[in-house]
């Protein structure tokens, strides 16, 4: 019976292809002329489409292969471009002409700079930060959708426009590097009032989704930023999908997808349009990371961590799948040469398959040597960080990946900002038991530390203790890392996620039309937030082009008396970082940091302009934070 079923849907196939067959969409629907790898995956949707001829009729390109995929709907084409100029390709299917670009690059891969330790991020969500002019109420074609600011996990609208119209507010604060969380389609429909706003279901790879903009609109807001300094880093999910990506309700491969087992039976039956229900073949992920670098890992926990979903409305992507990981990769490389990105973070980076992922990080690489790509690695001990990090040695799989996320910083600092430091472990002794573990890693500049992200508490939590907040910033912004912020920090956004992560994802004061104050002008933000807002932009001014901080060695001191001191050197110029970890007064024992002081005997404290005599010990307020300079 079933060799009979086999034989009736090869010939109906067959049959179909006698008429002109019916091209849906091609992905990329463009690419480029001199790549350095001439291979092109054509992704072709369409009715019957697999079991088409194809051929191109351009100097310089040929059909390398087809891939007939397990569903009719599909035809993956393979082209080689060696030799090919820019211009207007024709392809054939069955006879039937399709015209494809081939554009010409802007620059070449290695003019392409990515963000590094000179930079500092900062992390925007579009959804909340603001809405721009002529945002519309509703878009037509999308699922089912509402704009409601009252509830924190609905869409609440704000765009790309809402940021561009902002951009010289980035200016002004002093970062240099814009990180969205993801700007791509997420087609999914409201759940009550839950909804995606936050851009982690992805529906469609190649399309801004049309609430925050277009193409057009990100290409634009990418310029006009790029024309003030500031780079733009892009948020990809390679680890899953959304579940109304086309994919899911007519599967590609029979592993397009990890455990898809449990969709084949819940779709059994299913109305058109429903989401299929959970069932006990359904895997979810364990969110445990270790097993991906233990040693004695099971095979069950392996696959628990890499097959599992991360949530059941995200179907997980199989990277072993050759072509899941070659359509990945060539969507990293369209929006880097189509928008003219600067960097990518990567979501959920170990959730994905690691060599698959690695395979990635070379590929790019190889096209853009000088791009940098950052990996969510939430495990907070430093030698699982660094074992993720390019060429390390403490791992026999190189990824390629060049910037890792310092879960380690951002931990043992929100500890430490509750705790006294006392004479061993506590408070800031926590950072310094931290740092002294550098050595595991390749490129300790090219770690990426924060204190917040969209994914934590605020750091200020339900308060707002600006003293613990400035010596966390102190720290972000002089030791060697790349640092990055969360937007809204400046103006001393706080919150938690105790109900929910709508709550440390709040509407950034004035983004939004009818707002009762804008805290993107002084006359908008409170005296209280002013002052923060301008003691972390003269830090971040400061803290542009200056090579002490990006170039120079680092020396920590073990926390003394409750002091904690981190030094950066560079040529004849010194940057000591102070901080007080107590809630009472102290003082900076001058002989104690007699190596880096020298014979000098007055240095400039960076966020007042005023001398500070070194001649003898410096008296501390509580929590005092320091940051002095000097030059030979």
């Amino acid at each position: 019976m079933k060799k009979t079923i086999a034989l009736l849907g090869f010939l109906l196939g067959s049959v179909s292809m006698d008429a002109a067959p019916k091209i849906d969409k091609i992905e990329p629907a463009n690419w480029f002329a001199g790549m350095k790898n001439p291979s092109l995956q054509l992704m072709v949707y369409g009715k019957d489409i697999r079991n088409a001829t194809v051929t191109v009729d351009y100097p310089g390109a040929r059909v390398d292969s087809l891939v007939r995929l397990d569903s009719p709907n599909y035809l993956l084409v393979y082209l080689n471009l060696d030799g090919a100029r820019p211009g207007e390709m024709t392809l054939k299917f069955d006879g039937k002409k399709v015209k494809y670009p081939l554009k010409e690059r802007e620059m070449a891969g290695d003019k392409r700079m990515g963000f590094t330790n000179a930079d500092v991020l900062y992390m925007l969500m579009p959804d909340r930060f603001a809405q721009g002019k002529n945002h519309p109420a509703q878009v037509k074609g999308l699922n089912a959708y509402k704009e409601d600011r009252t509830q924190p996990s609905l869409r609440h609208g704000g765009d790309l426009e809402g940021i561009r119209e902002h951009l010289d507010y980035f200016s002004q604060l002093g970062v240099t590097a814009l990180w969205f969380t993801p700007v791509l389609e997420n087609n999914s429909p409201d759940e009550g009032n839950t909804s995606t706003y936050h851009g982690y279901a992805t529906t469609d790879y190649y399309k801004v989704d049309p609430r925050f903009g277009s193409n057009e609109a990100y290409r634009r807001l990418a310029d006009e930023a790029h024309e003030r300094g500031l780079k733009v880093v892009m948020d990809m999910i390679f680890n899953h999908c959304g579940f109304e990506h086309p994919w899911v309700n007519d599967m590609p491969a029979r592993d397009w997808f990890n455990t898809p087992e449990w969709l084949w039976e819940a779709q059994r039956g299913q109305k058109a349009g429903e989401r299929a229900k959970v069932n006990d073949r359904y895997l979810q992920t364990s969110y445990k990371l270790t097993p991906v670098l233990d040693p004695y890992a099971s095979k069950a926990d392996m696959r628990e961590t890499v097959d599992g979903w991360f949530v059941p409305t995200m179907p997980d992507l199989n990277q072993r799948n050759p072509h899941v990981i070659t359509y990945l990769i060539q969507n990293s490389e369209w929006w880097i040469e189509t928008i003219g990105i600067d960097g990518i973070r990567m979501d959920t980076y170990p959730y994905a398959d690691r060599k698959a992922m690695a395979q990635w990080m070379k590929a790019l690489d190889v096209e853009y040597p000088n791009f940098n790509t950052v990996g969510e690695t939430w495990v907070t001990e430093p030698a699982y960080t660094a074992a993720w990090q390019k060429d390390s040695k403490l791992s026999t799989t190189n990824s390629y990946l060049k910037t890792v996320m310092d879960f380690s910083f951002f931990d043992k600092l929100n500890q430490a900002k509750a705790e006294e430091t006392d004479g061993w472990w506590r408070g800031l002794n926590r950072i310094y038991n931290s740092l002294c573990y550098d050595y595991l890693y390749e490129d300790p500049s090219s770690v990426m530390a924060f204190i917040e992200n969209h994914d934590t508490d605020r750091f200020l939590g339900e308060g707002r203790d600006t003293l613990v907040l400035k010596q966390a910033l102190a720290l972000l912004l002089t030791i060697n890392r790349i640092p990055q912020l969360y937007y809204g920090t400046e103006v001393l956004m706080n919150g938690t996620k105790a109900v929910t992560d709508g709550n440390v994802r709040k509407d950034f004061p004035g983004g939004f039309p009818g707002d009762k104050r804008n805290a993107f002008t002084p006359e908008g933000r409170t005296a209280e937030e002013n002052a923060m807002f301008d003691w972390l932009s003269r830090l971040l001014h400061w803290r542009q082009g200056n090579e002490v901080v990006s170039r120079g060695t680092q020396t920590q001191f073990i926390p003394h008396n409750g002091v904690y001191v981190i030094a950066r050197r560079y040529g004849r110029k010194t940057v000591m970082t102070v901080l007080n970890g107590l809630r009472r007064n102290a003082q900076l024992d001058v002989q104690r940091y007699a190596e880096i002081i020298g014979k000098h005997v007055q240095a400039t404290d960076v966020m007042t302009g005023q001398p500070v005599d070194l001649s003898a010990n410096v008296p501390l307020s509580p929590r005092q934070t320091l940051i002095l300079e000097w030059s030979e």
